[in-house]
């Protein structure tokens, strides 16, 4: 009786791999609409390692229904020089960590002989960052297939990436992978602006680039030089809108008190440049510059009616590999059942077995040279074989 059949060169054929997407929030949902929080509890992230980032989940942590809860995404915001956190003057235990995510982000995405973030030919001295979890991305963010709503003081305003209007990537040499620019727009549209003329007087007739997203990453990078006033970041308690020079100009005020920072309808606040003090730092979440960018996108995925939810998706390729079996009319046409045969005697159950064996093929096992099982093929209905008949059946593995 045949039990092993070794599949020759020709039975093996690569298959053109194929890409998968799938939604990138909880659930495979392609959508986020409704509440984002943060763990705001006493003693959770905010406390922790809020000064360096936010964690971004689909549920309240610290709620009724907090085991639920899954982190969605990550935000942060990093400053060249440290501005936006207590220098050492300050506090000379100070850890500069707007510094340190800058830092982090530059030595992360950018060429060695980059030193600073570049946004359509214009440096920038800050950033936001939104940076997906490698689990919830798998391959690479899908790019094109993304949108970013953010509120604030000019309404709600949507950013996508160039993917679909260019050829190629943007740099097709960085170390992080394919680069693509950030442009105001939408899905349904596949078109917009590729930098902010809101501020065009200072940063030239264009104005500084929106952002940079690196798909292979899972990161979007925006600059806060452009992405404060077209969207309408406030400056102050007294909502002056950021404009021009403006974006990086020093600031003292605070924003939001610690009472309402994470609940605010209120538009975000913009970039605090200026150097904090360490009893507001160290007593207040809302002086992290990422809240604001976390208040923007809450407010604009939580808006009634707005259709404006977080949208994005992972791409994940998926390599597959063919494999023919093929059965021959003098093959695989007896059985190891028990049903088949006396277990003790061996002999065949059905007499007319013996010479016109009728057995139904359910189960393939795919071997290696050590006759190790690797993977198992289910066919979707039983196939007869008999000494009169050949079967091929094909095989596909993807992995």
């Amino acid at each position: 009786m045949t039990i092993y059949t070794t599949l020759q060169n020709d039975d093996i054929v690569p298959a053109n791999p194929t890409t998968v997407t799938t939604g990138l929030f909880s659930g495979d949902t392609g959508s986020f609409e409704g509440l984002l929080y943060v763990n705001v509890a006493v003693g959770q992230q905010t406390k922790i390692s809020g000064e360096y980032y936010f964690d971004v989940y689909n549920i309240d942590p610290g709620g009724a229904s907090g085991e639920l809860a899954e982190v969605q995404f990550a935000l942060t915001y990093g400053h060249i020089n440290g501005g936006g956190s207590p220098t050492l003057d300050v506090n000379e235990q100070s850890k500069l960590p707007t510094k340190a995510i800058y830092s982090q982000y530059r030595n992360l995405l950018l060429n060695p002989e980059d030193t600073k973030f570049s946004f359509q030919g214009v440096e920038s001295d800050h950033i936001y960052v939104i940076n997906f979890q490698r689990s919830r991305i798998r391959e690479q963010l899908d790019p094109g297939n993304w949108e970013l709503p953010l509120s604030g003081a000019n309404g709600i305003r949507t950013f996508i990436d160039d993917s679909g209007q260019t050829l190629g990537a943007l740099t097709a040499n960085s170390k992080a992978g394919r680069v693509y620019n950030i442009i105001s727009g939408a899905l349904s549209t596949i078109s917009g602006s590729i930098s902010s003329s809101t501020n065009a007087t200072t940063f030239g007739t264009s104005g500084p680039g929106y952002g940079l997203v690196y798909p292979d990453l899972g990161i979007i990078v925006l600059n806060p030089n452009a992405i404060g006033p077209a969207v309408g970041f406030f400056t102050s308690a007294s909502s002056v809108l950021i404009t021009g020079s403006e974006a990086t100009s020093s600031r003292t005020t605070l924003f939001y008190s610690s009472a309402t920072a994470f609940n605010s309808e209120t538009s975000p606040f913009a970039p605090i440049i200026h150097e904090l003090t360490e009893a507001n730092w160290s007593t207040n979440g809302s002086a992290y510059n990422h809240t604001g960018l976390f208040v923007s996108i809450r407010n604009a995925s939580n808006a009634s009616g707005s259709n404006k939810g977080f949208r994005a998706r992972s791409a994940e390729t998926i390599a597959s590999t063919h494999y023919f079996v093929r059965l021959r009319n003098k093959e695989y046409n007896y059985s190891n059942n028990p049903t088949f045969s006396n277990a003790s005697t061996g002999v065949l159950v059905q007499s007319e077995f013996k010479n016109d064996p009728k057995v139904y093929i359910t189960t393939i096992g795919l071997y290696n040279d050590s006759n190790e099982l690797l993977a198992v093929a289910k066919l979707s209905k039983p196939v007869r074989k008999s000494f009169d008949e050949e079967v091929l059946l094909r095989v596909r593995l993807d992995f």
